[in-house]
């Protein structure tokens, strides 16, 4: 009997967006050595003695009280807000740890990454557990995207979590923070009810080169007929099946559109050099969403043979096939095909304009930031939001402007989709993320946090070394 079929059957794009990114415990804050000598020295005051004490005692809830019951006309020290910044964070409360953090390093004083950076990673860590599906989701995929393998717990803890996109996302965490060689939950996740989990964690276990895996994927391969079939393949072609190549190529004319995309989609990542032919025959396929999804695909390939089938793909009656051409257009590098996307910038369609945006952005043509301003003011808020996307194509300041500016829309979504843009941004935007920090909304809070890290990544010593 084929296994779940009724389930695949079911997969749907909604997954496969998730599984293929084509344009998808209790987290313990170490003190550095610098400040855990500042908690346990002597200090001048009864409250800070009793502060000090509670801290080294874990009881973070009596820091803050003692925190809390001073006057407020009293000068507090350093030592105390710290005390009262590092238990804030150990309890999960980064909204009152940033308060504290303003008070221990003002605006006109450079910022202190010992600090920021468990602030951030706070914020994200608060918030795997909450009562709302799409706050741990937003937790979830920024964590993805961010690589950390001082996370593990809090990833592995997802994959317990009730929603399949958190257990999907977490999935691919694991694999992204180099952790699925020895992740036992990873493992575990092959048996989930739902195939997208049991996706990602094949994927994340090839990936990682965890070859007793092979009989489970191989039993998938044979008796699937869906997209997990596919993603089996690719996941024993990555652990030395080169055989299973030619199964993959066929299914991208198999008759069912989701195995047609998830095909596509293998093919993409794989980057294979037989690849091509397939790739470029999918912008012909009689589905919009199929052709859209080898038009990403080809993105992905990356190569100077997909700008043929992506020049076909420019003028495809979808406004989405168009859009998501002309994005991979510029994920191609090739500065000869600006003159192409130029022309895309008076498409009749906003967001294939936005998009054009994009792969001129990418392209390193700078005059697409008068489009992105111009689209910044288009009163429908996914323009506006397409815009923001486009503009994390490039670091000019001009752009960063623009960004600036929306990080105070009125619509939540060019918010978050500013917010995540900086995260990009070469040039110093610390002070903007940490005003996001602040933002109404939980999602654009934890897109700020993911973009900070971002930036802090970036600035280090170790990362400008490299």
């Amino acid at each position: 009997m084929k296994r779940e079929s009724s389930n695949v059957k079911g997969f749907g794009r909604r997954a496969l967006q998730l599984l293929l990114p084509l344009t998808l415990g209790t987290m313990v804050v170490s003190l550095p050595p610098t400040e855990a000598r500042t908690t346990t020295a002597p200090t001048g005051s009864a409250l800070e003695r009793e502060a000090t004490d509670a801290f080294n005692h874990a009881e973070y809830d009596r820091v803050l009280k003692l925190w809390q019951s001073l006057p407020p006309e009293t000068t507090a020290s350093k030592s105390l807000i710290r005390l009262a910044f590092q238990s804030s964070l150990k309890l999960g409360r980064p909204e009152e740890g940033l308060t504290l953090y303003q008070r221990l390093i003002p605006a006109d004083q450079l910022d202190d990454p010992a600090l920021l950076r468990p602030l951030a990673l706070s914020f994200l860590t608060s918030h795997v557990r909450d009562s709302q599906e799409y706050v741990r989701i937003a937790a979830y995929t920024v964590l993805a995207e961010l690589s950390l393998a001082e996370t593990q717990a809090v990833l592995e803890d997802g994959l317990l979590d009730t929603s399949v996109l958190v257990r999907a996302r977490a999935a691919e965490a694991i694999g992204k923070a180099g952790l699925a060689g020895k992740s036992g939950p990873l493992r575990r996740a092959l048996n989930d009810a739902m195939p997208a989990v049991r996706i990602a964690a094949m994927t994340a276990l090839s990936e990682a080169n965890v070859t007793d895996i092979m009989p489970y994927l191989i039993e998938v391969a044979r008796t699937d007929d869906g997209p997990e079939a596919l993603f089996a393949s690719a996941a024993l072609y990555r652990l030395g099946k080169q055989d299973m190549l030619t199964d993959i190529t066929g299914a991208a004319t198999l008759p069912d559109p989701d195995v047609r995309m998830a095909a596509l989609g293998v093919l993409g990542r794989l980057k294979r050099p037989s690849s091509l032919s397939v790739l470029s025959q999918g912008v012909y396929d009689p589905e919009p969403s199929v052709r859209a999804f080898a038009a990403g695909a080809l993105g992905e390939y990356g190569q100077v043979g997909g700008v043929a089938p992506l020049t076909h793909a420019l003028g495809d009656e979808s406004a989405h096939v168009r859009a998501v051409a002309a994005a991979s257009l510029g994920r191609l590098g090739i500065r000869e095909n600006q003159p192409l996307l130029r022309a895309l910038t008076r498409d009749a369609n906003m967001q294939v304009r936005a998009s054009a945006a994009e792969g001129l952005l990418r392209l390193d043509d700078l005059s697409a930031v008068l489009l992105a301003a111009d689209l910044a003011k288009h009163p429908d808020p996914s323009i506006r939001a397409a815009a923001a996307h486009a503009l994390s194509a490039t670091s000019d300041k001009q752009a960063v402007a623009i960004l600036q500016t929306l990080l105070q829309d009125q619509q939540p979504q060019p918010r978050l989709l500013a917010a995540k843009a900086l995260g990009k941004s070469a040039v110093p935007v610390t002070a903007l993320l940490k005003k996001s920090l602040q933002d109404s909304d939980v999602a654009i809070r934890l897109a700020a946090a993911g973009s900070l890290l971002q930036q802090l990544r970036r600035s280090a010593p170790s990362a400008k070394a490299r």
